[in-house]
């Protein structure tokens, strides 16, 4: 490590989960919700660091070894030429394979050839939670700890992130990218209604407040203040930011005040209203790009897609925008966020561990993340020059607190670690969206996602 490090990380966990260009209809949507899509596709043009690759540590054998690395999306994804070629250029004797698994039914696949016979897989990517936990329930992952720490590998720089994908006291997997949570704003909005731009340091009330004073509910000419798309983590995940509860827990009361506070925005045209963007299937790019919506919590991986669209003429309505932190609630440090991650794990089956694990160690620690940062895409660890690397992309915002936006003070994963959360996500979408359409009460529907959950914990 040659540099000192920031206690901070980007998480999205920016699972699961880079700043990638996803394209409009088929954009990276949070792993947990929508598992199918990719999160993985090309970021634009962003111009590649003018520095050399970080040269990694050698290795204690020279001996020449092939590493089979199994991914998807190869031709779309930017990272993982430069990754390995950062990586072999400090080991000439290893050599890495890449072999695309399609990014569809990636860890159905994947699952299905680690439990099969000869495999012979030394690296594999971790897509989302969910497949992450099959795989270790089916025993094909390696368990890490005596290997971090021996290298003296230090979690605390993935701030939190590998404590919440721990299973049992082990952890079989490493993220070596990660998106987070953000609030995006239209400047020009603010500009016009002569008011001040939302800060790193929002709480929730004080959001809600600066929404509702530039939203202009005049028909034909509507503003509005927020945006909501129509993924539960929208809404139910602002609530888990004081770490003092998990999406995966069976009691959801802490979600009653995000719900009367978007659905009171919603009877105030603050916001669109739920039914209508489910009917029309407005993609939450398309909406920001209208040039009426002043502020839209979203993922990381829209910046790319923000700035590319706009370079091309396509969005012609928001070219000037900026991102800040997240809200947060009374009490809470600025800067915790959701996130999605995606990672690496070494088979039970490889047949080169001692080398796997190194070039998993070289990809998720300070050398790969500045490769990552250098193709326009946002590591799980992160330091200054990391953060400098991603904020002098061409089309980033200049402000600087869009440049401080990128820094969080602790991440939390949309979906922890468990191994019902398919059954978990079934109940709490179907109350998400009775509740947003206002077919039951918040009572009624916090109340059914108790009961829900708890059956499936239950069994």
């Amino acid at each position: 490590m040659k540099k000192r490090f920031l206690s901070s990380l980007l998480a999205m966990t920016m699972v699961v989960a880079s700043i990638t260009a996803c394209g409009s209809a088929a954009e990276q949507a949070p792993a947990a919700e929508v598992q199918t899509e990719t999160q993985t596709e090309a970021a634009p043009a962003a111009e590649p660091a003018q520095t050399e690759a970080p040269a990694a540590e050698e290795t204690a054998s020279d001996e020449p070894v092939t590493l089979k690395w199994a991914l998807w999306d190869v031709s779309s994804t930017v990272y993982y030429q430069p990754l390995i070629d950062a990586y072999t250029a400090a080991h000439p004797n290893v050599t890495i394979e890449m072999v695309d698994l399609g990014s569809t039914d990636y860890s159905t696949v994947l699952g299905t050839q680690l439990s099969g016979a000869g495999s012979d897989f030394d690296v594999v990517t971790i897509k989302d939670v969910p497949g992450y936990v099959s795989l270790v329930n089916k025993g094909v992952l390696e368990p890490l700890n005596d290997r971090i720490a021996a290298d003296g590998v230090d979690l605390s720089l993935y701030n939190g992130v590998t404590d919440q994908v721990t299973i049992d006291g082990n952890l079989y997997e490493l993220p070596f990218r990660s998106d987070i949570w953000v609030l995006f704003y239209n400047k020009d909005i603010f500009d016009k209604a002569g008011v001040d731009y939302p800060t790193n340091d929002m709480t929730w009330e004080q959001y809600d407040a600066l929404a509702r004073s530039v939203t202009d509910t005049t028909p034909g000419a509507e503003i509005y203040g927020s945006h909501y798309h129509t993924w539960r983590s929208t809404i139910q995940l602002d609530g888990i930011l004081d770490g003092k509860h998990t999406i995966v827990d069976g009691e959801y009361d802490f979600t009653k005040p995000y719900y009367e506070m978007v659905l009171n925005q919603q009877k105030d045209g603050v916001c669109m209203d739920y039914a209508t963007l489910k009917t029309q299937g407005l993609h939450y790019s398309a909406a920001f790009a209208q040039g009426n919506v002043a502020t839209m919590n979203m993922g990381s991986w829209f910046i790319a897609t923000l700035i590319q669209k706009i370079k091309d003429g396509e969005y012609t309505d928001c070219t000037n925008w900026g991102i800040v932190k997240y809200p947060h609630a009374d009490g809470v440090e600025a800067g915790s966020t959701l996130s999605t991650i995606t990672a690496l794990a070494v088979p039970t089956s490889a047949p080169n561990k001692d080398a796997a694990w190194d070039f998993v160690k070289f990809v998720s620690g300070a050398e790969g993340a500045e490769v990552m940062a250098s193709t326009g895409n946002i590591p799980a660890m992160t330091n200054k020059t990391i953060v400098d690397i991603i904020a002098s992309m061409d089309g980033f915002p200049t402000d600087d607190a869009s440049k401080e936006a990128l820094i969080t003070s602790h991440t939390y994963l949309e979906m922890p670690a468990n191994d019902k959360s398919s059954e978990i996500e079934t109940v709490l979408n179907e109350q998400h969206d009775l509740i947003m359409n206002e077919e039951v009460s918040v009572d009624d529907g916090i109340a059914a996602m108790n009961e829900g959950v708890q059956a499936v914990l239950a069994q």
